[in-house]
């Protein structure tokens, strides 16, 4: 087994035993994703991105989406902003009232509704009003740590990571991550990993963090030793397997990384999973229904049939969806290979919105009017 000698992870004053950080996901990595996630192994587990407008406006979805359990030592949280004045009033109140650890600041959204306001994935084509929103973010945090995660840029006509990466450093920023697609790409294609190698080799004060195509331990160590990156940023990999936190610290460790689980072993994960959305939200019927898309994930590759499938995505309740669980067949396992299968969103290549004129401009430091982006959340 390939393995990498690595002491864990240094994000400024914050220690993270394993170089290992969970991507936040919309509407997954809720505190109670987080916490199974984190039962398995060591890392930094990173909160659903939030809107820095619409939590100093008190959303109730925003507020809700920045909370943290109360096994979370360590608080973790990813903020989409525009507009350096607001995203350091955010930054401050996040550390001030919540006890923030650690801000990642979300440049590298491709979603459409994001992009057409000059946020996202279009921020770091204003390479000024970015530089501005990171300074602010890092005087606001004080002693806490804020890094940046970003995409390689709009598309490939349009690259941005390495003026990008290099003004984060200056401006303060304890880490760079780089997801190694453009926005274009979207999910689509490969992960450009020698992009972060381009950013590792141009960065000398931070760590650099790769993103994109993690699927399995084992392509954890290829990234790190084919970039030299110091840590990766897990996203749609661990969607219905949080073990992989577990193959990941073993990866590391040199361990034996354990075979793919049977559904015998699968089928208790998810019932836990979803008593764990219960509690936390405190609505049976929301939190079944929420967790019916994980259970697409958790069968990914399994040879259970699509009428096992269709049922499971449609269980209303604990009862309902225990039932269905307890009939699948406990010995089918994972045919070889199906480990790596991509989870979650595939879309793209597709177009990239952005407001009038942003490139044309992209020296102009003033703020985009994102008034109304991302209330819910994101």
């Amino acid at each position: 087994m390939t393995t990498v000698a690595t002491p864990g992870l240094r994000i400024g004053p914050l220690a993270v035993d394993l170089p290992v950080v969970l991507a936040p996901m919309a509407g997954v990595t809720n505190a109670a994703y987080r916490s199974l996630c984190r039962s398995y192994g060591a890392g930094l587990y990173v909160s659903e991105m939030v809107s820095a407008r619409a939590l100093l406006e008190v959303n109730e979805t925003t507020r809700r989406r920045a909370s943290f359990g109360a096994d979370e030592t360590v608080r973790s949280i990813q903020l989409y902003a525009t507009n350096p004045r607001i995203v350091a009033a955010a930054v401050r109140k996040l550390v001030d009232e919540d006890g923030v650890d650690h801000v990642d600041l979300n440049v590298g959204c491709p979603s459409p509704k994001v992009t057409r306001r000059g946020g996202g994935a279009a921020l770091p084509a204003h390479p000024v009003l970015f530089g501005d929103l990171v300074r602010a973010a890092v005087g606001a945090a004080g002693d806490v740590p804020v890094t940046v995660k970003m995409r390689k840029g709009v598309d490939d006509q349009h690259l941005t990571f390495l003026e990008a990466g290099r003004r984060a450093q200056e401006e303060g920023a304890a880490a760079v991550a780089l997801h190694a697609r453009t926005a274009e790409q979207f999910y689509s294609g490969r992960a450009d990993w020698d992009a972060i190698g381009e950013l590792k080799a141009a960065l000398e004060h931070v760590p650099v963090l790769g993103n994109g195509d993690i699927w399995a331990a084992s392509d954890a160590l290829r990234m790190m030793a084919q970039t030299g990156c110091d840590g990766v940023v897990v996203g749609r990999g661990c969607l219905g397997k949080p073990w992989l936190f577990r193959d990941l610290a073993d990866a590391f460790a040199g361990r034996d990384v354990s075979a793919p689980p049977p559904v015998r072993d699968v089928v208790p994960v998810m019932k836990q999973h979803a008593r764990m959305l219960v509690e936390a939200r405190g609505d049976e019927g929301f939190a079944v229904r929420d967790f019916r898309r994980h259970t697409g994930w958790y069968m990914t590759g399994y040879p259970i049939g699509g009428a096992a499938r269709k049922q499971l995505a449609m269980a209303s309740s604990l009862a309902e969806l225990d039932d269905l669980l307890d009939a699948l067949d406990p010995d089918a396992e994972l045919p070889p290979g199906s480990e790596l299968l991509p989870r979650g969103h595939v879309q793209g290549p597709r177009h990239v919105v952005l407001p009038e004129h942003w490139l044309r401009d992209a020296m102009d430091p003033t703020p985009p009017d994102d008034a109304g982006a991302f209330h819910q959340g994101g």
